[in-house]
């Protein structure tokens, strides 16, 4: 038998015999799709695109910005 699906009969059988496990696997889905999807709406919004409007215009101010922080370093 192939190796992969050695690997793979070993992971579905462990899942499938799971009863506290899934509801675990459960909650810890939900939480990463809140940390990933819902808090980066609010708290990382996409700061670049009120810098310019073009790639041409947000890859100039962030070589300025670069200058200016490693002038004053």
């Amino acid at each position: 038998m192939n190796i992969f699906s050695k690997i793979f009969k070993f992971y579905y059988e462990g899942f499938r015999s799971m009863t506290l496990g899934k509801t675990l696997w459960m909650i810890i889905l939900i939480k990463l799709f809140i940390m990933f999807a819902v808090l980066k709406v609010f708290f990382f919004p996409n700061f670049l695109s009120s810098k310019g409007d073009t790639k041409a215009e947000k890859a100039d101010y962030i070589a300025t910005e670069m200058e200016k922080r490693t002038i004053n370093n």
